[in-house]
């Protein structure tokens, strides 16, 4: 999951601990939320300045209606941090990394809700914790 740094950052949500994830207005990335599953890992990103995957949350409250619309078509997820990475991991690292350079958040950057394969969340979890940048 996707968020400016400006409008609601990684430290907010680590200081309210929970959030209902509103506002999104992409079909796509409203269908990816509608996929999630109670307990499901999601990644923190924060875009604006310095792109990067700065924490883990997981999924406390699966899909419904969006309370800030009257639009029945939009859907929140609730989210709770769980964990900030070791080390954020950066868009530019992503992209230079032969594991990770073809990810939707490089192929689609826009999109503010997107899968991730296990094999690519382990290789973020991986390279947060390495000692020197790849």
């Amino acid at each position: 999951m996707k968020s400016d740094a400006d409008t609601y950052p990684w430290s907010k949500l680590l200081s309210e601990k929970r959030a209902m994830w509103d506002g999104v207005r992409n079909y796509l990335a409203r269908n990816n939320m509608k996929a999630m599953k109670l307990g499901d890992v999601v990644l923190f990103y924060e875009s604006g300045r310095d792109k990067k995957i700065v924490g883990e949350c997981r999924v406390v409250k699966e899909f419904y209606p969006d309370p800030t619309t009257g639009d029945k078509q939009w859907v929140v997820v609730d989210i709770e941090a769980v964990r900030a990475l070791k080390k954020p991991v950066s868009l530019e690292v992503i992209k230079k990394d032969n594991i990770l350079n073809d990810i939707l958040l490089v192929k689609q950057q826009r999109l503010s809700v997107m899968p991730l394969s296990k094999e690519h969340y382990e290789r973020i979890i991986a390279i947060s914790a390495m000692d020197t940048p790849i």
